[in-house]
């Protein structure tokens, strides 16, 4: 299984593409393909058939497309700014434990 920097319910900044510059979540991540699902960025519309019996109606509908994950930086929450991800080990009380750390500021990240 493929290991990224990047965790659901992080903050990213879109780097790349027609979105580039917008902030949002990480809503998912589709480790298969390489991609993550940003909140409000790669907005495009489906033509969608309603659906009776789960009550969906039809029309034209607004969603989220995958972004590739090299496309999205992660925002650091005490600086603010979109930053790389590293990796430090620290001791705790049963043994130690890997965090993830801010390299502009040098803060850890929750």
């Amino acid at each position: 299984m493929k290991m990224y920097r990047i965790r659901k319910d992080d903050k990213v900044m879109v780097i790349a593409g027609k979105d580039a510059g917008k902030v949002g979540k990480v809503l998912k991540i589709l480790r298969k393909k390489d991609r993550v699902l940003v909140e409000k960025a790669n907005m495009v519309k489906r033509h969608m058939r309603p659906n009776p019996y789960a009550r969906q109606p039809g029309g034209i509908v607004e969603k989220e497309m995958p972004i590739h994950v090299s496309n999205v930086m992660v925002v650091c929450s005490a600086c603010g700014k979109a930053t790389r991800v590293g990796y430090r080990h620290i001791e705790a009380e049963g043994g130690s434990k890997k965090i993830r750390f801010c390299k502009k500021c040098n803060e850890v990240m929750e």
